[in-house]
């Protein structure tokens, strides 16, 4: 019996998809600066504000933003892929498969 060797490394990304991914991330970024901001125009003290809870706040926020990122919530990466897709070429006119 002959067992055949499975590739340890994932397929290389299309051009597209790479873009996908980048234009997600820099929405993600962008959504964070958003929240970032958004927390530090507080008005006064909280009465439970500690630098655990900024961490808390922290981390809450940036798994949001890349919940956000992912869904398309905002449609700031869907726009930005487009207007990237144009610059790139031919081949990544066709947006990556929705399965990802």
């Amino acid at each position: 019996m002959k067992i055949s060797a499975l590739p340890l490394t994932a397929p290389a990304a299309t051009d597209r998809e790479k873009l996908h991914k980048a234009a997600q991330g820099f929405e993600a970024i962008f959504v964070r600066q958003m929240l970032s901001s958004a927390r530090a125009a507080s008005f006064g003290e909280s009465l439970f504000s500690s630098k655990g809870t900024e961490t808390f706040q922290a981390m809450q926020d940036e798994r949001f933003a890349e919940i956000a990122s992912q869904n398309g919530a905002l449609g700031f990466a869907k726009v930005i892929e487009a207007q990237l897709a144009k610059r790139i070429g031919t081949d990544a006119a066709q947006p990556p498969s929705e399965g990802k």
